[in-house]
């Protein structure tokens, strides 16, 4: 006897490709990551998500066992990892027309590209996954024209680019591209605007 939903699963497996490639950009205006998380970031964060829902599920019995005081320490503790979960998320530099966001766990910082003085690759000493051990690896810098250079979070020893080398070229890449045409761009317009 045939098993149809046994074929449709495997010709599913089969057709399903993930690509590494970069994400696509119909609409420059909106804000974008030039990379795709990585396997590190969202293992993080689903670990955190199975956190916060071990902590909304004690809530739930502690209110039925009729303590609302612990219960409602396990509800703003389960918020809580919710939106460190969410935020860990999202870090990590963003791109738009407007301009270069990079955002961190506690605080973002968004520069027009009149404000970029320079986006390049370094090697240097980075921290391996976020953590105080440094170990000989590659980052991108991105320094102001007037200011200190943001802190770097974009490095190939990163929860988005451990172990997939080639991955981080890319988002290199893509962040010096378009770091390169959209301060062309901005110093055409203040030229024009003169």
């Amino acid at each position: 006897m045939p098993l149809p939903f046994l074929t449709a699963d495997h010709e599913l497996r089969t057709t399903v490709v993930i690509s590494e490639e970069p994400l696509p950009y119909a609409d420059r205006g909106r804000w974008r990551r030039p990379y795709r998380p990585g396997p590190w970031r969202v293992g993080g964060g689903a670990v955190l998500l199975l956190l916060t829902a071990y902590l909304l599920i004690s809530a739930v019995i502690i209110t039925v066992v009729g303590s609302l005081a612990g219960a409602l320490v396990c509800l703003v503790s389960a918020v809580v990892v919710l939106a460190v979960a969410l935020r860990a998320l999202r870090v990590g530099v963003w791109v738009s027309a407007h301009g270069l966001r990079q955002v961190q766990l506690l605080r973002t910082v968004t520069l027009s590209w009149r404000e970029v003085g320079s986006v390049r690759t370094v090697q240097q000493p980075v921290r391996w996954l976020g953590l105080p051990r440094t170990v000989q690896g590659q980052a991108v810098r991105v320094e102001r024209r007037d200011g200190p250079a943001l802190r770097m979070l974009v490095t190939d020893h990163s929860a988005d680019f451990l172990a997939k080398p080639g991955a981080f070229e890319r988002a290199a890449d893509v962040l010096e591209s378009w770091a390169q045409e959209h301060r062309v761009a901005g110093v055409g317009a203040a030229r024009e605007g003169r």
